[in-house]
C-alpha cells in the first residue's frame, strides 16, 4: 500500500488519534479554503455555489442537499464543485443537531405556535420507515422548513460575499504572479540572447 505506516499505529495511538488528531481540527477547514479559492471559475461562480451549497443545507432535506444545491447553483449560474464544498463544510454531523434545533425554534417563532408535541411522543423512525410524511409535515418539517429561511438567507448572503472578495483577491494575486513569471523569464531569455 502506498500510504500506509511502517509502524502500525496501536490502540492507545489510535484513541489519541480520535480525540485529538496529529495536524489539528483546523487542517480540513483550511484545506477546503484552499480548494474553494483555487477552483478555475470566476469569483461569482464560485461564491454563488458555495452560498448554493450553505443556503440548502439549512433545510432539513438531508438526503438531497446536494442535488438541490447543483439546482440552486445551476440556476444562479454557480459553480457545482463549491456548491459541493459549501454542502459538506457546512452541512455535517457536527453542524446539524444545532442547525435543526436552531431551524425548529425560529420556525416555532414564525408560525407563531407554542409546540404541539407537549405531551405527545412520535416514532420518527416507523414514520419515516413507512414514509408516512403527511403525518410529519405539520408537526416536524413545516416549522423546521419555514425557520430553516431567514438563517439560510443571512449566511448564504454573508457567505457569497466573502467568498467573491477572497477569490477575486487571490485570482488577482495568483494573475500577477504568473505575469511577473512570465516577465523574468522573458527577461532572462533576452539577456541570454545578447
Amino acid at each position: 500500500m502506498l500510504f500506509r505506516r511502517r509502524k502500525p499505529a496501536g490502540f492507545r495511538e489510535k484513541v489519541r488519534e480520535l480525540l485529538w488528531p496529529r495536524k489539528g481540527f483546523l487542517r480540513p477547514l483550511r484545506y477546503l479554503t484552499m480548494r474553494v479559492l483555487r477552483l478555475t471559475a470566476s469569483p461569482h461562480a464560485v461564491a454563488m455555489g458555495v452560498a448554493a451549497g450553505i443556503f440548502v443545507s439549512w433545510t432539513p432535506f438531508i438526503g438531497v442537499h446536494f442535488v438541490m444545491a447543483f439546482v440552486l447553483s445551476y440556476l444562479f449560474s454557480g459553480n457545482m464543485v463549491a456548491a459541493a464544498l459549501g454542502c459538506a463544510a457546512f452541512g455535517n454531523p457536527l453542524t446539524y443537531p444545532f442547525i435543526w434545533g436552531a431551524t425548529w425554534e425560529i420556525g416555532h417563532l414564525l408560525l407563531a405556535r407554542q409546540d404541539t408535541m407537549q405531551g405527545h411522543q412520535i416514532d420518527l423512525g416507523a414514520l419515516f420507515h413507512e414514509l408516512h410524511f403527511s403525518e410529519l409535515w405539520r408537526p416536524v418539517l413545516e416549522p423546521m422548513l419555514i425557520g430553516s429561511i431567514p438563517p439560510a438567507l443571512l449566511t448564504s448572503v454573508i457567505v457569497y460575499f466573502g467568498t467573491f472578495y477572497a477569490v477575486k483577491g487571490f485570482q488577482t494575486r495568483r494573475r500577477e504572479r504568473l505575469m511577473e513569471r512570465a516577465r523574468m523569464r522573458l527577461l532572462h531569455a533576452v539577456q541570454e540572447t545578447v
